[in-house]
């Protein structure tokens, strides 16, 4: 029997916690604090302690994330920032609000992830010194962090890790978004620990850096109505979502693994000439199932008509938009201009019914 499958379905995930949910809405609007209040502070407590860095500071969304991050870093306009061309260009926009210039490193044919060999490629091929480095976690695979930050270390350029499809990722004991010097995510609703609504924050273990993210995320102010401090902005996370954020971080660990367990499934199921990017582990999150392979238009064509909605992360590599004014500097990008053409992306959320994932599985084997 068909069924249909969505890609995604956010209400589902709903269900177990909305009395939990609502109470926590009923507790803000109880205290008459809605914005940068306990709830606020709680969060950024509990989040930096479960990312184990010394400080996270609560954004308006994760663009304000990277964009903030990045200027704590001091890139400004006419600096160059290193990042990769495959994810989606978030990182490319907030380089751009900066002013700065966003030049793409290419990625690893297997992974499709920054490798330290394809970062040092870029380093030899550019002729300005980034003055960041921007490592996506992407798909929510950790990329090699020690290898990248050798490298960058290696010509004394800070690393800001992208963990918005990440949260949760760990190598042994030490988890994603500790790594770098700086770190920001999403509270996006379609993360694997997302608000209703925009959020975002940074993660660092510099007290210097968190100040300075601090300061922009309210005008700039260095106290109130005193503003001593360069981009500043009106950038923070209400009450209500931080409660509803505190509600769902205690269940990220276990959503994360049932979406492993799901991921796992269809790594069983894929037939030959398909193949999952990634493997289920604790370095990944699970937030998408991309498959690569020869001929993904036909595969979702097949896969639309036994009732399964699929979509592709990402069909433009950053180098190929169509922003006004941006004329990309040229870099080796063989391996993501060819990966572009070879993807697509299956449903993958933790409300999955059993019947749902073992249907999709069913389904792959037939292509």
């Amino acid at each position: 029997m068909a069924l249909d499958i969505p890609f995604n379905d956010l209400s589902r995930g709903l269900a177990g916690i909305r009395g939990d949910i609502d109470g926590a809405i009923d507790r803000v609007i109880s205290s008459g604090w809605f914005v940068l209040g306990p709830e606020h502070d709680a969060l950024e407590h509990e989040i930096a302690r479960y990312v184990g860095t010394s400080y996270a500071v609560n954004v308006g969304n994760g663009t304000d994330a990277l964009e903030l991050a990045l200027s704590a870093l001091g890139v400004t306009a006419g600096s160059v920032v290193f990042t990769v061309a495959n994810a989606g260009a978030y990182a490319s926009t907030a380089a751009l609000l900066l002013g700065a210039e966003p030049v793409f490193v290419d990625v690893d044919p297997s992974s499709h992830l920054m490798s330290g060999a394809s970062l040092e490629a870029a380093f030899a091929a550019c002729e300005q010194l980034p003055a960041a480095v921007v490592v996506t976690h992407l798909y929510g695979a950790l990329a090699p962090m020690p290898e990248l930050m050798q490298v960058a270390r290696k010509h004394g350029v800070p690393v800001l890790e992208d963990c918005a499809q990440s949260l949760g990722a760990r190598w042994g004991d030490t988890m994603g978004g500790s790594f770098g010097d700086i770190a920001t995510t999403s509270f996006y609703p379609t993360k694997n620990l997302g608000a209703l609504g925009d959020g975002g924050a940074v993660f660092t273990d510099s007290s210097e850096l968190a100040t300075r993210v601090r300061q922009m995320r309210q005008y700039g102010w260095e106290s109130k109505y005193s503003i001593e401090h360069a981009h500043g902005r009106n950038s923070r996370l209400d009450e209500i979502q931080a409660a509803i954020l505190r509600t769902k971080l205690p269940f990220l660990d276990e959503k994360n693994d049932r979406r492993r367990q799901i991921h796992q499934q269809y790594e069983d199921a894929v037939p030959p000439g398909l193949r999952m990017v990634n493997t289920s582990n604790s370095a990944f999150t699970a937030h998408l199932a991309v498959v690569e392979c020869s001929e993904p238009d036909s595969a979702r064509r097949a896969l639309k008509a036994r009732g399964i909605s699929t979509d592709v992360h990402y069909p433009i590599p950053d180098h190929q938009q169509k922003i006004p004014g941006f004329n990309p500097r040229q870099m080796p990008l063989a391996v993501t201009e060819n990966l572009a053409t070879r993807i697509f992306t299956l449903p993958l959320f933790p409300e999955l019914t059993e019947d749902e994932v073992l249907y999709v599985c069913e389904s792959l084997r037939t292509l």
